[in-house]
């Protein structure tokens, strides 16, 4: 059956990339029929048209599967009418809620609607935010909610929406997988005349108490570790949350390549499986001695592989069921099967059984890039050690402990080589210092600061808080080391993600690389990895010109690319202290295109939306210059290797492309009647053929300023709409004298200022201009060449869940 099961992956994989689902009906029949043929294949006895039966209905079942789960989930879309309307819901808090600056967020379980029972099309579940001092009133403090406690809210819901940019999260498959259907926020307070108040502290569930738990345990370690920086790695270690963990330490974890142990991953919950399972072995056998005689009645081996199990399952509720967790537990419950009917099973069951069935379970897990890893790590360490051991036992002692170091370094080689292909693909960089890292925090995590962790949220306090600060000691002692791996400057290798055909060589190239010893040439697999790790920077030839318009929210990023340089016009907003669009768009979209460095980066004015990316994107590639209109104070002018304020005349040219700024001139800057919007730079670039124009957050009054100076100046063929389309700018003269062919609104969907406006995006369209809105087409791609070519992209890489 292990045909099937991969085939079955191959199918919900294939599912996630269509752009609309077949019906229902038709997804029911496609199982029915794939499930007949799978029970047919095997009465075949030619092993080869079994195989491919075999695997053909399971990718048609998988596909089936994945489409029916979709359905489902899609069922309960928020009504269009009802967004943006104030609400009043009755539900339950359904997940552990995070407190942060502004307030707090948690999902719901909706059972009311208006003083109704919930509608058969209204979501089930909503994300919401409550935030502190509201968004919409001035309110000092959100009151503390738990889960399982039972609320009525007054609610604004909108439909599931995420920021759509290339090499960019997803965040309305991530709502789909939650089965959120709708994201709001809670208006209003909760004190005793408002419609928010709690109506019952707790609900009884299953799942309710799970939460409560880990909510407990979370606040046992928060008390314990006050102000303590790496409070938030040992949460993650006992409930998998890793949401207090700051940016700047996962920075360094993934650079360093222990990103996985920074959470319950697969060799924990294995590890404590094992002692369970030791302990109850050994005090099963050792029963004789107090008269239970518990062997006579169940052998000692099925009680361990019981009690190994249930602290398995155990440990993956409190971590959340993440994908590893769940591999690891499917994987150890095969196993406790297996012993419990006296049947021995291979390895490569065990696995292709876990990931059929974490698949089966959740059919979005294969966009996880957590999901590929992991598997495929335990799928190297079968191949590269099956087959291939010692008889340590034979050994002397000094000779065993020997062998097994040279298995745990080779094991370590494997993983690190063999992953290489596929992290290049998942994150354009492979941590060169990983073996070294993992060397010394597989043990220290592993076997130390876990252990303190689960123990010290278990034991009574004073006590618990000595063993919590112990494993906060070792992690901070293991963060500083870690840091100075980081800050090597050969820490990480960067390259694009590969186009296909690299990475099919670079998998067989590895296969072949880490073969046992005896296959020939194994070193020729080193030539199959180098198309990998030797792809280019793809950059438009001489003369032409690429932009890209990201999908920000309410904000402004451009990147503008020559043959040989690269421009970076704004940065998108600060979304949070700890996000921002440098961090969420820009930055993951220059490491999947393997760039690590800016030429210049332009900063239109000093506007949060503009500038609120900038520290991240500072700090994640080399910038050469920058140029602005902000004051010399600015962080951003204080960090910058060069600064030059922007003003009207600058032009310089690269690879036959031109830049000229338009705007402000010098006088702006003297007079202090301006504010920041009236500073913006105004940028034209132009190759011989074409121009775009962005005028940054300019108004009516600087757009006069520019017909003044100059209205043939400013005939571009694509314009960056003015301060996103609002009603003070984009007025007809200067329309007329842009005469573009297209405008780009950057706007954030459903954004408090009503960008675009109308009326003004009335009047583009009275002036036959094309119009896109990265709310609705995503990041907008352009190429200047001979002829003008843009796509946006939800519609170069259209999925079903999108535009919902």
């Amino acid at each position: 059956m292990r045909a099937a099961i991969l085939g079955f992956v191959a199918g919900a994989a294939l599912l996630q990339r269509q752009a609309e689902l077949p019906t229902v009906p038709f997804l029911i029949f496609t199982l029915c029929l794939a499930l007949l043929v799978l029970a047919a294949s095997t009465w075949l006895h030619k092993a080869w048209l079994r195989l491919a039966l075999l695997a053909a209905a399971g990718t048609v079942a998988g596909l089936a599967w994945a489409g029916l789960v979709a359905q489902t989930y899609l069922a309960n879309e928020l009504p269009r009418a009802l967004e943006g309307q104030d609400l009043t819901v009755v539900g339950v808090i359904d997940s552990l809620p995070l407190r942060f600056e502004q307030g707090t967020r948690f999902h719901f379980k909706v059972e009311q609607v208006d003083g109704a029972a919930r509608p058969a099309r209204f979501p089930e579940r909503i994300a919401l935010s409550w935030y502190a001092g509201g968004r919409d009133q001035d309110l000092s403090s959100v009151p503390d909610v738990r889960a399982g406690e039972r609320w009525t809210l007054t609610v604004r819901l909108r439909r599931p929406h995420g920021n759509a940019n290339p090499y960019g999260f997803d965040y309305e498959v991530w709502l789909l997988e939650q089965k959120l259907r709708a994201t709001g926020h809670v208006r209003g307070d909760a004190g005793s005349g408002s419609a928010n108040r709690r109506l019952d502290n707790f609900v009884p569930g299953f799942s309710h108490a799970v939460e409560r738990l880990r909510a407990g345990l979370r606040e046992k370690i928060q008390r314990a570790l006050p102000d303590h920086r790496y409070a938030g790695v040992i949460v993650a270690l006992v409930i998998g949350d890793q949401r207090a963990i700051e940016q700047a330490d996962w920075d360094v974890f993934n650079r360093t390549g222990v990103g996985h142990l920074i959470s319950i991953s697969g060799l924990h919950i294995t590890m404590i499986a094992s002692l369970c399972a030791a302990l109850v072995l050994a005090l099963w056998r050792r029963s004789f001695f107090t008269g239970l005689q518990l062997p006579l009645r169940l052998p000692a081996q099925k009680a361990a592989a019981l009690a190994g199990a249930l602290s398995a399952w155990t440990y993956v509720l409190l971590a959340g069921s993440g994908v590893p967790a769940q591999r690891t537990l499917v994987m150890l419950v095969v196993v406790a099967l297996a012993m419990w009917v006296g049947r021995a099973t291979r390895v490569s069951h065990v696995l292709c059984t876990a990931l059929g069935m974490v698949v089966l379970l959740d059919p979005w897990a294969v966009l996880a890039p957590g999901f590929w890893l992991s598997f495929s790590a335990v799928a190297l360490i079968l191949y590269t050690t099956t087959g291939r051991g010692i008889a340590l036992a034979e050994l002397p002692r000094r000779q065993r402990w020997m062998a097994q170091l040279h298995a745990a370094a080779h094991m370590q080689y494997a993983i690190t080589v063999g992953l290489v292909p596929l992290t290049l693909l998942l994150f354009a960089q492979v941590s060169l210092v990983s073996p070294i890292a993992n060397a010394v925090a597989i043990p220290v995590i592993s076997f130390f600061v876990t252990p303190a962790a689960l123990v010290g949220s278990m034991l009574p306090s004073p006590l618990a808080d000595w063993v919590l600060r112990a494993g906060h000691a070792l992690v901070e002692w293991l963060a500083h080391m870690l840091g100075w791996l980081s800050a090597l400057p050969a820490a990480t290798w960067s390259a694009p993600v590969p186009p296909w055909w690299a990475l099919i060589a670079a998998l067989v190239g590895v296969a072949w690389l880490l073969a046992p010893r005896g296959w020939p040439l194994r070193a020729l697999g080193l030539v199959l990895l180098l198309p990998l790790l030797l792809t280019g920077v793809a950059a438009p030839a001489p003369g032409q010109l690429w932009v890209t318009a990201f999908d920000v929210g309410q904000g402004s990023a451009v990147l503008l690319e020559t043959a040989g340089h690269r421009l970076l016009y704004d940065t998108g907003p600060a979304y949070s202290p700890q996000s921002d669009g440098g961090s969420r768009v820009i930055l993951p979209y220059l490491k999947g295109r393997g760039i690590d460095m800016l030429d210049t980066l332009v900063i239109s004015h000093g506007d949060t939306d503009h500038v609120g990316g900038a520290r991240s994107l500072m700090d994640g590639v080399r910038v050469e210059r920058v140029s602005s209109s902000l004051a010399s104070t600015h962080p951003v002018v204080l960090r910058a290797r060069e600064h030059r304020r922007c003003e009207a005349g600058q032009s310089w040219e690269w690879d036959g492309v031109r830049f000229e700024m338009l705007y402000p001139a010098p006088a702006v800057y003297e007079s202090e009647k301006w504010k920041a919007n009236a500073r913006s730079c105004t940028l034209k670039v132009s190759t011989k053929k074409h121009a775009v124009l962005l005028p940054g957050d300019i108004e009516a009054i600087q757009e006069g300023h520019l017909l003044a100076a100059g209205a043939e100046q400013l005939r571009s063929d694509v314009l960056l709409a003015p301060h996103h389309g609002s009603g003070t700018s984009s007025t007809r003269p200067f329309l007329q004298a842009v005469a573009p062919r297209l405008a780009i609104f950057q706007v954030g969907h459903a954004n408090r200022y009503r960008h675009p406006k109308e009326e003004v995006y009335q009047r583009y369209g009275e002036l036959g201009i094309e119009r896109l809105r990265t709310d609705v087409a995503g990041a907008v791609s352009l190429r200047f060449a001979d002829e003008l070519a843009f796509v946006g992209y939800r519609a170069e890489q259209p999925r079903y869940w999108h535009g919902r």
